[in-house]
């Protein structure tokens, strides 16, 4: 399974976005492995700031707002 807690940014730290957006995302899988079928979208793009804003379509929506800093080098 993915450790989240393995990918860490320059500083050492993680940002809680980055963790909960792939926390989700592995959920969303193993749901989906479960049921047998599935189909997933995931959406990024820039915004202000240098920001990152994802967004996964599974039936609904999450949105996820990762600023650059937080970004692993």
């Amino acid at each position: 399974m993915f450790d989240a807690g393995t990918s860490s940014d320059a500083s050492g730290r993680n940002s809680r976005q980055i963790r909960d957006l792939l926390q989700l995302l592995e959920e969303l899988v193993l749901d989906g492995l479960q049921h047998g079928f599935f189909g997933y979208a995931i959406d990024g793009v820039i915004g202000p700031g240098g920001r990152r804003d994802v967004v996964i379509r599974a039936g609904k929506s999450h949105k996820f707002t990762i600023p650059e800093d937080d970004l692993p080098r």
